[in-house]
């Protein structure tokens, strides 16, 4: 594994996790009328605390993106979904809760689980498939399981409601992640003019929209430890599937790798719950009929 790259993800999911503390900071504020509307952006963009968060998530996608341009989304998803480590460090420091076992616990599966994935896999890259129909069936179903998801949001979205959007969003991003990687190498054989030409930096541009809407809709009616948990094992596993599924990326499939990079998975989606309950996530969502946005 490249040091490199190494670097660039674990940065990014640094800036990540930082950015989506002080966006639920915000949100959790903001009216519940504007759920899942996009005047809920333009709300937010009044508050300077929601806005540094924004700049730090994008600071964070753009290391994400030369990150998976200098490695395979294999590699880089495990590491993104990291973010986690970084959120909780921040949100520990404006509660004052110590990590305790529930902490340890989750610090120390989350971290097996990567590095378990990544040694018995071994991501390596390979030839893309070339084949559109591949793309869009593997793109298509998650984007439909979205669509599910966030429909059914709408009907519950005080109690079940946070968890599908931010599963929603995930899965939205862990495509965005794949679409970047191939924008990332039409610009590296054509420049801008062969990058342009393309369907794909639209919709990251789309996703990327689409999925923060979903997001802040999520952080706006429930406390971070509720959302953010679905969204950071969302997002590695549909990014994985892509990967595997169009891009070429390749892991190794025998016997014992599979059942090692199977509980390497497994062990990063309990790491990732067991942090996202953690008493250091900030529970700020407030249920009042109408909530003062500019407090923040």
């Amino acid at each position: 594994m490249s040091v490199l790259v190494l670097l660039l993800a674990v940065s990014a999911a640094c800036c990540v996790g930082f950015g989506f503390v002080l966006q639920q900071n915000v949100a959790q504020k903001a009216p519940l009328g504007d759920f899942l509307s996009f005047r809920l952006l333009l709300d937010l963009m009044r508050v300077p605390r929601w806005l540094g968060g924004i700049a730090l998530m994008v600071a964070g996608m753009a290391l994400g993106a030369v990150a998976l341009g200098k490695g395979e989304i294999s590699l880089v998803e495990p590491l993104l979904a990291t973010n986690l480590l970084f959120a909780l460090a921040l949100s520990r420091h404006q509660t004052r809760q110590p990590l305790g076992r529930q902490g340890w616990t989750g610090l120390a599966l989350l971290a097996g689980g990567v590095t378990a994935f990544i040694v018995a896999g071994e991501p390596r890259g390979g030839s893309a498939v070339a084949d559109p129909v591949r793309h869009w069936l593997i793109i298509g179903a998650m984007l439909g399981v979205a669509m599910v998801l966030t429909t059914y949001a709408k009907r519950s979205r005080l109690s079940w409601g946070p968890v599908l959007l931010a599963t929603a969003a995930g899965l939205l991003y862990g495509v965005q992640d794949a679409l970047t990687r191939v924008s990332g190498t039409r610009f590296a054989e054509g420049g801008f003019a062969e990058l342009f030409t393309g369907w794909q930096p639209y919709g990251v541009l789309a996703l990327g929209v689409t999925g923060l809407v979903l997001v802040q809709s999520a952080f706006e009616t429930a406390e971070l430890r509720m959302s953010l948990p679905a969204l950071t094992a969302a997002q590695p596993l549909a990014g994985i599937l892509c990967g595997v599924g169009f891009l070429g990326d390749r892991l190794h499939t025998d016997t014992g790798a599979l059942a090692w990079e199977a509980a390497g998975l497994a062990a990063i989606v309990g790491g990732i719950v067991l942090l996202g309950l953690h008493p250091a996530m900030p529970c700020g969502a407030e249920t009042e009929p109408t909530r003062d946005l500019q407090a923040r």
